[in-house]
């Protein structure tokens, strides 16, 4: 019986130079989630100020302020799940890579995928929104132009 394609990839190897791109790819996953927590360290500051912004102009308990805070703390909650799965990747890929550990290897393709997996769906959310809007915007102007 003859093998599927999927099958031939069983025995699939990572030479030297797959392990070198691989390297480099965790050193910059590494850079760019660790900038990542640092600018949901920014939002989460940044909500505070405009908690304590909002709270001292007297608008009540829930001014703009506020609602802008709670925004910001909601964005930086839903911002570090990618990023979260980011640093897994590249600190697993490390691990793989320095002590030839196939499970450690196998998890950081995992979290990669999962990784994308969110922002693919991110996006394809956005899009949605950003047509939603359009639609919007030019339903609100044909409604303008009829009165």
């Amino acid at each position: 019986m003859e093998k599927s394609p999927f099958e031939q990839f069983e025995e699939l190897r990572i030479d030297a130079t797959a392990k070198s791109f691989l390297d480099e790819a965790a050193k910059w996953t590494t850079f760019l989630s660790i900038l990542g927590y640092i600018g949901i360290g920014f939002m989460v500051l940044a909500a505070f100020v405009l908690f304590a912004v909002g709270s001292s102009i007297n608008m009540g308990p829930m001014s703009g302020g506020s609602w802008i805070g709670i925004f910001y703390l909601a964005l930086a909650a839903f911002y570090f799940i990618p990023i979260n799965l980011l640093y897994k990747f590249s600190s697993n890929m490390k691990t793989a890579l320095r002590s030839n550990n196939q499970t450690s290897l196998v998890k950081a393709f995992e979290y990669l995928k999962s990784h994308y997996k969110f922002i693919g769906i991110l996006t394809i959310v956005l899009i949605g929104i950003y047509i939603l809007a359009v639609v919007g915007i030019i339903l609100t102007g044909m409604n303008g132009m009829r009165q």
